[in-house]
């Protein structure tokens, strides 16, 4: 998501923290997440940040009531609402499949968000954990990941008894845009797709502008400080080697501040 911000928001600042000492966040307890995720922001929030983007489906589906109540002095969004709100725009008969991680899936976040804009959809969902080892491993193309991709998306995608076909698709994990060619290539032309990184990225937009925090470019210029810092909780040269594939631009180790949770 942290790509999608930056194209939207070239002039802001983001300090950008990847929990890369207790990844993946999307197979352990809601309890663990809801510990987890109010550590990470609180950290963020130490470094004097005037909102909170929850950059992960998992952490937004199961802990952003309790980030938002701890730190309610600031604008915090996650991306499940942004997510929804484009798959209810975007569907045309009301059947809706969204793929997660196991707890975002388990969970029901994109299921109750979509239903209470759109009473009576028909949603379907499915946990896609390999998707995300896919992605980091830059595995994001060939026979894998298609038949990865086959094994995911052909059973939910497909008409059910009286059900219809799926015509909408939540890419409900940031690590899933990285394998959209595949998907698509799976899904079809006339399923729509939804990336919840892009949706969300515009409503963090939307959201500053509306609270007057949207930073110009003579702002932005000012003070010296760096657009971006990138924070880790282990391993420097891991997180930019994925880094650098989700961000589509070389990070190096050096760059990578680790910090202690």
């Amino acid at each position: 998501m942290l790509r999608a911000l930056r194209s939207r928001l070239p002039h802001e600042r983001f300090v950008y923290l990847g929990d890369t000492a207790r990844l993946p966040y999307g197979t352990k307890s809601a309890e663990t997440i809801v510990r987890y995720a109010l550590q990470a922001a609180a950290a963020l929030v130490g470094r004097d940040v005037k909102a909170l983007a929850v950059a992960c489906n998992t952490a937004s589906a199961v802990a952003l009531p309790a980030m938002t109540e701890r730190f309610s002095d600031l604008p915090v969004i996650g991306v499940v609402e942004p997510g929804a709100d484009a798959a209810v725009a975007a569907t045309r008969r009301g059947c809706i499949a969204v793929i997660g991680t196991e707890a975002t899936v388990r969970g029901g976040a994109y299921q109750r968000a979509i239903t209470a804009r759109r009473p009576g959809a028909r949603i379907r969902a499915a946990a896609c954990q390999l998707f995300v080892a896919l992605a980091e491993e830059g595995w994001t193309q060939g026979p894998i990941a298609r038949a990865a991709a086959e094994r995911y998306l052909r059973p939910l995608l497909q008409a059910r008894g009286a059900l219809p076909p799926a015509d909408t698709l939540v890419l409900g994990c940031t690590h899933f845009p990285m394998l959209r060619a595949v998907i698509r290539e799976v899904a079809g032309p006339l399923v729509t797709i939804v990336d919840s990184a892009a949706t969300t990225a515009a409503a963090v937009q939307g959201l500053l502008r509306e609270r007057g925090l949207l930073a110009r470019a003579a702002r932005a210029r000012a003070g010296g400080r760096p657009a971006l810092r990138l924070l880790a909780t282990d391993g420097a040269a891991r997180f930019a080697a994925v880094g650098a594939r989700f961000l589509g631009q070389p990070i190096e180790p050096h760059e990578v501040e680790i910090i202690d949770l």
